[in-house]
C-alpha cells in the first residue's frame, strides 16, 4: 500500500451519497463480476445430471460415488482460503480470469475423462475455481458499487448463484431429451452426461471475456500506487461530481485503519484453544445451514427421484422446478431481510424446513409398489421437497451470509468469517459424501436426521443468535 501520511482527512463519506452518472454501466460491471456466482451455482449443481451415469460407467458403489461428487468441495475450501491473499497480490480482475480458465479446464476435463481418478481431479480443479469465485465476486462488487446501491448490487452474487443452479438443471434436462432420456445415450460421439459437464465451458469463456471489459477495483489500484487509474474508475462508477481526491484519501485512511485479524484474535484471552463465543455462533449458523441437507436437493435430486420410481426425464424436470423455487425464495429473502429482520426469517425458515423434511421422511418410509412410491406418498414427497427448498431459500440460504457479514466485531471480522466459511464447506462435504450411503441404509431415516437438525436450529437461533438488522458494524461487540 502506498504511503499517504500527509493525505488530508476526508469529510463525511463522499461515496455514501454518490450516484453514478451511468447506472446502467455500473450494473453491467456488477453483473459481469457476478458471472462468477453463476458459475459457482452451475458447477455446484450440474453434477446432479451425471451421478447415475458415472455410477454405471465406472461400476462403482455409493461410497466411491459420494467421494467423486464431494471431492470438489476440497478444491472449494482451498480456493476460498487462498483467493483473498491472491487478490491482494495480483488484483481482483486477474483472479477472475484465473477462475475462468480453471472453470473452462474443469469443464473440458470432466467431459472427457479417461478414468475415474482424473474425473475426480477435474472436479477438484472446478472446486478451486468455485472457491475463488465465492470470495472474489462479493469482494469486488462491494469495492466498486456506490454505497447508495451496494446492498442491491451485492445481491447480484446470490441471485447469480441460484440462477446458475436453475440453468444447469434446465441444460441437463434439454440434453437428456436429445439423448432420449438416457444419461449414457450418445450425442455426437459423447454420452449425454459428458455434454452436461462440458457445456459449462460456454459460460466460463463468457466470464473470462467479460473480465476484460470491466475495471480493476479502485481499492486494489490504490494499494499498488495506481492512484490516477483509481480516480478514473471512481469517476466511472460513482460519478464525476464526487471529489475524487477526498474519495482516494478516504479509501487510503480506511485501509490504514484496518486490522488484519488472525486466528489468534479469535481465542479467549489466556486460553490457547478456546474460541470466543461469537465465533462458535458463526460456526453454528454455517453448520446448521448445511446439516438440514439442502445440497442433497441440488447434488442428488435426480438420483433421489429415480430411486423412488420416477423416470429419468421427469426426475430432471423436477430438479429444474426446485431450482426455480430456489430463485423465488431467494428473491423473497432479498425483499424481506431488511424489513422483517434476519432472526425472524431464520426462525420461520427453520420451522418450515422441519415440517417439510418430516413429510419427506414419512413419504419415503412407504414400501415401493412396482418400483414406485404409492401415489399419495409420491405426491407428498414432491410437494414437500419443493416446500423445503422454498423455506431454505427465503431464510437460511440468504440470512446466514448476512449474519456472517455483520455479526462479528470489526477487529476479528475477516478471520472469524474465514473460520465460519471453512466450517460451512466441511459440513457441506459431510452431507454430500454421506448421503448415498445413508440413502442405501434408510432413505426415510436419512430425512429424519435432517429434520432433527432443522428442529435443533430453532432453539439455537432463539438462544444464541442476536438480531443485526439496523445496527452499524461498529456496534457489534
Amino acid at each position: 500500500m502506498t504511503s499517504t501520511a500527509q493525505a488530508p482527512t476526508p469529510p463525511p463519506s463522499e461515496g455514501r451519497a454518490a450516484h453514478p452518472d451511468h447506472l446502467g454501466h455500473v450494473i453491467f460491471i456488477t453483473a459481469s463480476a457476478a458471472m462468477g456466482g453463476f458459475l459457482f451455482g452451475y458447477d455446484s449443481s450440474v453434477i446432479n445430471g451425471a451421478v447415475e451415469a458415472i455410477r454405471d460407467r465406472y461400476d462403482i458403489g455409493s461410497g466411491t460415488l459420494a467421494q467423486v461428487i464431494a471431492i470438489a468441495l476440497i478444491g472449494c475450501a482451498i480456493g476460498a482460503a487462498t483467493a483473498g491473499r491472491m487478490a491482494d497480490k495480483i488484483g481482483r480482475i486477474r483472479c477472475m480470469q484465473i477462475a475462468a480458465v480453471l472453470f473452462s479446464i474443469s469443464a473440458v476435463g470432466s467431459a472427457l475423462p479417461f478414468a475415474l481418478w482424473d474425473l475426480a481431479l477435474w472436479r477438484i480443479v472446478g472446486g478451486f475455481a468455485i472457491g475463488m469465485a465465492s470470495v472474489i465476486g462479493p469482494a469486488y462488487i462491494a469495492e466498486v458499487a456506490p454505497a447508495a446501491y451496494r446492498g442491491r448490487l451485492g445481491s447480484f452474487q446470490q441471485a447469480a448463484i441460484v440462477i446458475g443452479i436453475a440453468v444447469s438443471q434446465l441444460v441437463n434436462y434439454g440434453i437428456l431429451q436429445l439423448a432420449d432420456g438416457d444419461q449414457r445415450g450418445e450425442i455426437g460421439g459423447l454420452e449425454a452426461w459428458q455434454w452436461m459437464l462440458g457445456v459449462m465451458v460456454v459460460p466460463a469463456l463468457l466470464y473470462g471475456l467479460l473480465s476484460f471489459a470491466i475495471p480493476e477495483s479502485p481499492r486494489f489500484l490504490i494499494s499498488v500506487g495506481k492512484v490516477d487509474k483509481a480516480k478514473e474508475v471512481l469517476a466511472e462508477v460513482e460519478g464525476h461530481s464526487v471529489d475524487l481526491d477526498h474519495r482516494v484519501a478516504e479509501i487510503e485512511q480506511a485501509m490504514r485503519r484496518e486490522h488484519k485479524s488472525t486466528f489468534r484474535d479469535l481465542l479467549v484471552a489466556g486460553a490457547r484453544f478456546k474460541l470466543l463465543p461469537i465465533v462458535w455462533v458463526g460456526i453454528g449458523l454455517s453448520v446448521f445451514q448445511q446439516l438440514v441437507g439442502i445440497n442433497v436437493a441440488f447434488y442428488y435430486s435426480a438420483t433421489l427421484w429415480q430411486s423412488v420410481g420416477i423416470d429419468p426425464a421427469s426426475s430432471f424436470f423436477y430438479s429444474f422446478t426446485t431450482s426455480i423455487i430456489n430463485i423465488v425464495g431467494t428473491v423473497i429473502a432479498m425483499v424481506l431481510v431488511d424489513r422483517v429482520g434476519r432472526k425472524p426469517l431464520a426462525l420461520v425458515g427453520s420451522v418450515g424446513m422441519a415440517v417439510a423434511l418430516a413429510f419427506e421422511a414419512w413419504a419415503f418410509s412407504a414400501d415401493l409398489v412396482d418400483g414406485k412410491l404409492p401415489e399419495t406418498q409420491g405426491v407428498v414427497a414432491l410437494v414437500a421437497a419443493h416446500v423445503f427448498v422454498l423455506f431454505f431459500a427465503l431464510s437460511w440460504g440468504v440470512v446466514v451470509w448476512v449474519f456472517l457479514g455483520e455479526m462479528f466485531p470489526n477487529r476479528i471480522r475477516a478471520a472469524a468469517l474465514g473460520v465460519a466459511a471453512s466450517a460451512q464447506w466441511i459440513a457441506n462435504w459431510a452431507i454430500t459424501a454421506s448421503f448415498p450411503s445413508l440413502a442405501d441404509w434408510n432413505l426415510s431415516g436419512t430425512y429424519v436426521i435432517y429434520t432433527i437438525f432443522a428442529v435443533l436450529s430453532v432453539p439455537f437461533v432463539l438462544k444464541y443468535v442476536k438480531e443485526t438488522k439496523g445496527k452499524a458494524l461498529e456496534e457489534m461487540g
